[in-house]
């Protein structure tokens, strides 16, 4: 029987346009630990669709093809969208994927929501943060500490 969401997705899955797709596959393999699921090419070689597995999560990948709309964040000189990845430890991934050709924007930190974390870019221009939870932080104290957090940072 067919669902609505095939196994191994969840609701929400990235799909990511890549001038290079395939090398960003390969790049995602060796620098984030994915698992390749598939590669699906057109006849002049372009990937159509590719799909790897971090963690528990699926993302799919497409070659840019202007003709149909598919543009990636180099193309667009940027994106407004930042992935975000849980790992069991941050300061290993990031220095794994900083090993493998990704770009420190933020070092991994502590953050006032529990989190250490930081913000990678991968060489295809998609911005990576990414995170391990240490602690649980309860309403009141996160608010608070978003409020000197935003004090802070715009010098108030």
């Amino acid at each position: 029987m067919s669902h609505a969401i095939p196994h191994g997705f969840h609701t929400v899955t990235p799909h990511l346009v890549c001038a290079g797709a395939g090398e960003a596959m390969d790049f995602y393999k060796n620098a984030f630990g994915a698992e390749e699921l598939m590669r699906l090419h057109t006849p002049d070689g372009k990937l159509l669709h590719g799909c790897v597995r971090i963690g528990d999560s699926a993302v799919m990948l497409v070659d840019e093809m202007p003709q149909c709309g598919a543009v990636g964040p180099k193309a667009l000189k940027g994106s407004p969208v930042t992935i975000h990845l849980f790992v069991d430890d941050v300061d290993a991934f990031f220095s794994h994927a900083a090993a493998a050709g990704a770009t420190v924007i933020s070092p991994v930190n502590d953050m006032f929501w529990g989190d250490r974390y930081g913000v990678l870019e991968d060489p295809f221009g998609h911005i990576w943060s990414v995170a391990t939870h240490v602690r649980d932080v309860g309403p009141e104290e996160l608010q608070e500490a978003a409020r000197t957090f935003c004090s802070e940072s715009v010098g108030q």
